[in-house]
């Protein structure tokens, strides 16, 4: 036999060697399949043996009680006990005659009377009259009713005995009664092809319900054996622990089944919530109906805390939903300092003409010897900023807050607007959370500087005060105001009049953002109408001082 060989680089020869056929995973279908049959195969069977093992018993039973029966109702006979006593035990005596009367009628196989000395006074067999029994007639003779199995002279039967009594009650022989134990066979031998019939057609039943439930798992599971859903489950755990969005998935009743580590730290949720209803775990509120679907869209902003999230929601077959969560606190948080810092730009642009302009005014002076005049200019030039930050850093003692208040009045000031503070503001340096408060304040503010944007005699004023540990937040402005029935909503994620920023961020949120914060502390945000007609956002820190 010659072996197929090629030739390796070097031009030696190796026996080529077949490759092993990739061996194809056996799907859910055919797996599911063989073992519901073999399931309905094994209870058919166990169920089918453990009938039939006390079938026999039962059958065996019935028929030495009916023995007993036809042995109790020809000793019954008092005619028998009577014969017994006053004949001889001959063939054709009236005992062989009774008991064949009664053998006939009954259909038993032998009804046998015998004395109280064990002599047979009747059989089937004429010839065994007169002979001694082949079995112990000892207990029906003291008495007792029998009931037993056991080989005669005519071959294995059922067998009954009971004890035959004259008129005075007293023993005087006995009869037993047989019936052949092969009949008993028979009928057990005979039920077998029914109970086979039934057991075939639970086993055809349940092999049709095997079926038709694999086909509903094969289209459930798309064909995939058991090795490729582990495989797909094992992938899914690591890419939902391994991405940086957040991810919820909820079932139909709206419960939490599933979520990774980064929505869990978004949203503050633990391994705990799983299973829970989303409304008892994040309370009413945006987020919760953005991810429940009663808010819909696409990239829908809500808050959460101290964080600004974009979420969107895809709808399950089943019912249920999974969302993703993406964190913009961050970007919101760059947008706004982009914003801050265009408006810083355009302040310091308007400034450096202003300066230039106030350059050309001092060089024109002192070309024409306008000493006294050129002093009073630039005293007066300078004291205007000098007093704005005095009056701020006089009654502010916390240094951010004192510098973003100093940073709004130049932005308002290059806006055509006036930023104040109240004469009666005063804060001091021992805020809890001085950058929440800062974030406060600054989203007040510049909500105002839009409100009065482009309107005559545009002025904001800021209160500060202090009630114990308790803070108190005011800022008014004389722009248009928010209509009572409005005023609620303008607290709401994503509701604004404003127009999109230039660099894309979302509107609507430092109000929201500005309630949040306020809430979190323990604390309230509301708005009312100024006293000039504008709007007043108030806002109370119950502990915000140390």
């Amino acid at each position: 036999m010659s072996t197929t060989q090629r030739t390796g680089p070097a031009g030696s020869t190796a026996p080529r060697r077949r490759r092993p056929r990739p061996r194809l995973p056996r799907r859910v279908f055919s797996q599911v399949l063989l073992i519901q049959l073999a399931v309905a195969t094994g209870v058919t069977v166990l169920a089918t043996g453990l009938f039939l093992a006390p079938l026999g018993h039962q059958l065996d039973d019935q028929a030495m009680r009916r023995a007993l029966a036809i042995a109790q109702g020809a000793a019954a006979d008092p005619r028998l006990a009577a014969d017994l006593l006053t004949t001889p035990a001959t063939p054709d005596g009236p005992v062989q005659e009774t008991a064949e009367r009664i053998r006939r009628a009954t259909g038993a196989e032998y009804v046998v009377v015998l004395d109280r000395n064990g002599i047979r006074r009747s059989h089937p067999s004429r010839a065994r009259i007169g002979r001694h029994v082949s079995t112990d007639p000892a207990e029906a003779l003291a008495g007792h009713e029998v009931m037993e199995i056991d080989d005669g002279t005519l071959g294995r039967s059922a067998r009954g005995k009971v004890p035959l009594r004259d008129a005075r009650g007293a023993i005087v022989g006995a009869v037993s009664v047989g019936i052949a134990y092969d009949s008993v066979r028979d009928r057990l031998l005979g039920a077998i092809p029914g109970l086979l019939a039934y057991a075939g057609g639970a086993l055809a039943a349940g092999a049709l319900a095997a079926y038709l439930i694999s086909r509903r798992i094969q289209r459930r599971t798309r064909d995939l054996g058991f090795s490729d859903i582990a495989a797909l489950l094992a992938e899914r755990e690591a890419m939902l622990h391994s991405i940086r969005e957040g991810v919820v998935a909820l079932d139909a009743e709206g419960r939490i089944r599933l979520v990774n580590d980064e929505a869990q730290r978004l949203l503050g949720l633990t391994d705990a919530d799983t299973e829970r209803p989303l409304d008892e775990v994040l309370g009413a509120g945006r987020t919760t109906d953005v991810l429940a679907g009663r808010v819909t869209g696409t990239d829908l902003l809500t808050v959460q805390g101290s964080r600004v999230l974009v979420a969107n929601r895809m709808p399950t077959e089943d019912g249920g939903a999974v969302a993703t969560l993406r964190d913009r606190t961050e970007l919101d948080r760059l947008g706004r300092e982009l914003d801050s810092t265009r408006g810083l730009i355009d302040a310091l642009r308007a400034q450096d003409h202003e300066h230039a302009n106030h350059l050309h005014t001092l060089l024109g002076l002192l070309e024409l010897g306008l000493h006294d005049e050129a002093s009073a200019f630039i005293t007066e030039a300078a004291g205007v900023h000098r007093t704005t930050a005095e009056q701020i850093t006089e009654k502010v003692h916390d240094p951010l807050l004192a510098a973003l208040l100093v940073g709004k009045a130049a932005v308002a000031a290059e806006r055509g607007a006036a930023l104040t503070l109240s004469p009666a503001a005063s804060l001091p340096d021992r805020l809890v959370d001085p950058g929440g408060l800062v974030t406060i304040v600054g989203n007040l503010v510049d909500n105002a500087l839009d409100a009065v944007a482009g309107r005559s005699a545009a002025r904001v004023e800021v209160d500060l005060r202090v009630r114990g540990r308790a803070v108190e937040v005011a800022v008014r402005d004389t722009g248009p105001g928010v209509p009572a029935d409005r005023r609620e909503e303008v607290f709401t994620e994503g509701w604004s009049t404003k127009e999109a920023a230039p660099h894309g961020a979302p509107r609507g949120l430092g109000l929201a953002l500005v309630r949040r914060l306020a809430q979190r502390q323990g604390g309230t945000a509301r708005v009312a109408g100024a006293p000039d007609g504008g709007a007043e956002f108030s806002v109370l820190l119950p502990e915000a001082l140390r």
